[in-house]
């Protein structure tokens, strides 16, 4: 039988060459060559370190797009982009103000210590207090799923931590089309970045464009290996000595809802002092207390006037 195949193979491939209607050939576009940039894992390890190292505050004037819904809800709504201020120092202080089109007032206020966070919602009159790992899926109010550690990572970079990180590299290759209808060839790194210990799991995925060796893809995992948080970088431009994104889209796979931040007027290192770190709560509103472990009911109280 083993005979019989081969002998079947070698007249087919003297057969077909001969016979020019059993086959067709078709030239296959080659996409456009663009000048590439090569890097070692270490170069590229040590280019995110230094550029996580240059920034360790932002204040940005915003314009936030928004969105909610996917395949999971079956729908997707896109709300009215809104003007909005981000303030950022690291280790982990975040605030963040949206506000009312046209009218000005405040949408949201969200603040945080890394640990802890508030968050103000004038037009409905609540303002929630909870640990930054305390989680709620609210499909009618998408302002309370935003927690602010999940921003904050993805605004600022973190270096790797060489005590309980290992990071390896690979390479990456594709193509696209672009507004012209020509083929593009897409070439990255990819950065792995592994958080050791008892139980070692992919901490985030950092992806870099080898035309410029700049970030401009992240993604952040859980314990599980589900994508948590899809960051994408675009439109650097070079402020205090570094190449920062005036362009951060920040998605959310398993809540379904994302966010948009163009700037509009960044500066990087000021001073920001702790006080522009503080939100008191207002008189009069609902506080929703969100339990300490997450996943837990949420517990509401009624209307109380300041502390």
């Amino acid at each position: 039988m083993s005979s019989l195949r081969h002998c079947v193979a070698l007249v087919l491939a003297g057969v077909f060459p001969l016979t020019g209607c059993l086959f067709r050939s078709q030239r296959v576009e080659q996409p456009i060559a663009v000048p590439l940039k090569s890097a070692t894992c270490e170069e590229l390890i040590e280019n995110l370190d230094s550029q996580a190292g240059r920034v360790q505050s932002m204040q940005a004037t915003v314009d936030i797009d928004t969105s909610v819904g996917g395949e999971k809800k079956g729908t997707l709504t896109k709300y009215q982009s809104i003007r909005g201020y981000v303030l950022a120092r690291k280790p982990a202080m975040l605030r963040m103000i949206g506000l009312v089109p046209i009218v000005r007032d405040r949408a949201f206020d969200m603040v945080s210590d890394g640990v802890e966070f508030k968050l103000w919602i004038p037009p409905k009159n609540r303002f929630i207090i909870g640990r930054n790992d305390s989680e709620i899926h609210s499909t009618t109010e998408p302002l309370e799923n935003l927690r602010p550690q999940q921003i904050y990572d993805a605004l600022l970079l973190r270096p790797t931590d060489r005590q309980s990180e290992i990071a390896v590299c690979e390479s990456e290759t594709s193509s696209s089309t672009n507004p012209k209808g020509q083929k593009v060839l897409l070439a990255a790194y990819i950065l792995d970045v592994i958080r050791t210990g008892e139980h070692p799991f992919l901490s985030r995925k950092i992806v870099f464009n080898r035309v410029d060796l700049l970030p401009h893809r992240q993604l952040l995992y859980d314990l599980e290996g589900n994508v948590q948080t899809v960051a994408v970088y675009e439109n650097y431009r070079e402020e205090s000595g570094t190449n920062f994104p005036w362009r951060i889209e920040i998605s959310r796979p398993q809540e379904e809802y994302a966010f948009t931040l163009n700037m509009v007027k960044l500066d990087l290192n000021l001073p920001l002092p702790d006080d522009k770190f503080t939100l008191e709560q207002p008189p009069g509103v609902e506080v929703v207390h969100l339990d300490k472990q997450p996943g837990t009911p949420l517990s509401r109280s009624q209307p109380s006037p300041n502390r």
